[in-house]
């Protein structure tokens, strides 16, 4: 027979404070009444532990209840500069960022164009705008609580760095990693740029109490963030979503090289690829696939087939995660993505070749995605970091399966 051990009375109280404090930031503004009906605790143990939990630095006095009968109540909500979340996105030509306070509040947000031509060029760009971001709020980069970038490619632990990183050059060195644990700190998670827009798509936009669904992005690169079941899905060894290399081409715009090196989705069908369809149709003078389409918006014949293959092509990528995992909802993000008219072109390219048909939207989210989707997995980070260095109290949470803990990544990981 197993004999169990009561709960000492210190754990007791300590988990009813840490319950206190997770309503607080559940529901906003909350009267010690209230706490007791969210929480099922009784009153006198919600004065008792709200009492010890009003010296902890994370909630302050919100002003009191007024409107209602009888004694005002005194309300109770997290102070918001208990604690800082720093997002960034690293894109192949834009670097963004943002600063939100502990009650989620965006209090800075930059987005600037990439010239680096080296590692180091790349994590000093990134240092210069995170630094510029907290000069804009009146914190210092070391005051942040938890910093999440949002990177191209997929932690491999065995060699201690990102593989899969597309056309971000040098980004697969074992170099990153350390470069960036070394300037942003060991309270730092490296998570997969299309990942963390999906979960900006979950916490923000039309992923918000949807079961399954996909968010494609579509741009500079080709990539896939995967929820199944309420729950990012990011598979055995990380590369769920990794889509670009789907064996799948139409049109022209393939190259052998850069299928070699990216995957024969993301060659034929990125921007690149857009582009290289465009020159072998005839299309001449500057070429980007931004102008490719503008041109078929116009009524350029050439430019509207290029822009036709390309919806064959994104629809054909569907096509294959319909089949497999049956989403909900499929959301479009990325420069082409989110191009005018072309969620409704991929919807009737899949109609003639899917079993059935998802909801195909555009990302409500748009080029703030991927920093969007570091902020909410950050602040629950941040949160998760603050309750568990009060004295006594156990921490609510780890760190999201499958993103990057740099603090666990030897500077001299080997290739």
């Amino acid at each position: 027979m197993t004999v169990s051990q009561a709960a000492r009375p210190q754990l007791i109280r300590e988990l009813n404070e840490q319950l206190l404090l997770g309503k607080i930031r559940q529901f906003g503004p909350c009267s010690r009444a209230d706490l007791a009906r969210l929480s099922g605790l009784s009153k006198p143990t919600v004065s008792l532990a709200m009492s010890n939990v009003e010296r902890s630095g994370l909630i302050r006095t919100a002003g009191h209840r007024t409107g209602v009968p009888g004694r005002s109540a005194q309300l109770y909500e997290i102070r918001p500069d208990a604690g800082f979340v720093l997002g960034l996105d690293i894109g192949q030509q834009y670097l963004r960022g943002a600063l939100a306070d502990l009650s989620g509040e965006v209090r800075a947000r930059q987005s600037v164009r990439s010239r680096a031509s080296s590692v180091s060029s790349r994590i000093a760009e990134l240092v210069g705008l995170s630094d510029a971001l907290c000069a804009e709020v009146g914190v210092v980069r070391p005051a942040i609580t938890q910093t999440v970038i949002g990177s191209p490619g997929v932690y491999n632990p065995r060699l201690g760095k990102l593989t899969i990183t597309g056309g971000l050059s040098g980004w697969g060195k074992p170099e990153v990693l350390s470069g960036l644990l070394e300037a942003f700190g060991p309270h730092l998670v490296v998570e997969n740029d299309a990942d963390a827009a999906a979960l900006a798509e979950q916490a923000l936009g039309h992923g918000r109490g949807v079961d399954s669904f996909a968010f494609v992005t579509i741009g500079t690169g080709i990539g896939m963030g995967l929820v199944l079941n309420g729950r990012l899905h990011r598979g055995f060894h990380g590369v769920a979503g990794e889509i670009a290399y789907l064996p799948i081409s139409e049109g022209t715009g393939t190259d052998e090289g850069d299928a070699r090196r990216r995957g024969v989705l993301e060659a034929a069908g990125s921007a690149a690829g857009v582009v290289r369809a465009a020159r072998r149709a005839g299309l001449r003078g500057p070429v980007s696939a931004r102008r490719v389409f503008a041109a078929a918006a116009a009524g350029d014949d050439r430019a509207a087939a290029v822009v036709a293959d390309e919806a064959r092509l994104v629809a054909k990528a569907i096509c294959a995660v319909v089949t497999v995992v049956d989403p909900q909802l499929v959301v479009l993000g990325g420069g082409i993505g989110q191009a005018p008219g072309f969620a409704g072109m991929v919807s009737a390219e899949l109609r003639g070749m899917a079993p059935v048909v998802p909801d195909i939207r555009v990302s409500a989210r748009g080029t703030d995605s991927v920093v969007d989707g570091c902020m909410a997995a950050g602040a629950n980070l941040a949160w998760q970091r603050l309750v568990a260095a009060l004295p006594g109290l156990p921490p609510d949470g780890a760190l999201p399966d499958g993103a990057v803990p740099a603090s666990a990544v030897p500077a001299s990981a080997d290739g």
